[in-house]
């Protein structure tokens, strides 16, 4: 039976999971429909523009989390250091512990990467240009903090694919505590 929705926003988190769960061409109007229990009618009068516009929708909701919980943080922070580590531990929470899917990063990987291309490099592009920020504020060479920014921004989204690959939380934390030791300065020698 279809239910009452007061704002759109208020569909955003089931339809994040669905598309999470089945990726976009898996996520079928009628899985859609069961997950956010509307109709087909009430879901195109939300979204006009479809199944696509739905998953524009949600790449703008996780770009906005990620900008108020990550990018700003690192870009601001007055310990820079802080930052960053505040970052990891943001990023373990919010994809818990490698048991839930980056859909920008399934995206990314998927046959509709094309179709989100300029949301999908937009969202590592802030992400790595903030990190590599803040590694250059901590003391990290400004000629590697970027490249360093992308190994630790890769090595994250690794970090989820395999854990959930291997179906191995602890797969992901040991991985997240390796890309927090390459945040840090090494000692001088």
């Amino acid at each position: 039976m279809a239910r009452a929705i007061a704002a759109r926003a208020d569909l955003l988190p089931a339809l994040a999971e669905t598309f999470r769960e089945h990726g976009y061409e898996g996520a079928s109007l009628s899985r859609i429909s069961q997950a956010t229990g509307l109709g087909k009618g009430s879901l195109y009068h939300f979204f006009p523009g479809g199944k696509a516009e739905m998953v524009e929708a949600v790449l703008a909701e996780i770009e906005a989390w990620f900008a108020t919980h990550v990018f700003e943080p690192l870009r601001e922070a007055g310990d820079p250091e802080a930052a960053i580590e505040a970052m990891f531990k943001t990023v373990t929470d919010y994809f818990r512990s490698g048991r839930r899917v980056c859909l920008i990063g399934a995206l990314s990987l998927s046959d509709a990467r094309d179709r989100f291309a300029e949301d999908l490099r937009r969202y590592f592009a802030l992400w790595v240009e903030a990190l590599a920020g803040a590694l250059s504020r901590a003391g990290h060479p400004q000629g590697t903090a970027t490249a360093r920014a992308e190994d630790i921004v890769g090595g994250i989204q690794g970090a989820v694919v395999l854990a959930r690959a291997l179906d191995r939380p602890e797969t992901f934390d040991r991985i997240m505590l390796s890309l927090r030791a390459r945040g840090r300065l090494s000692p001088s020698p």
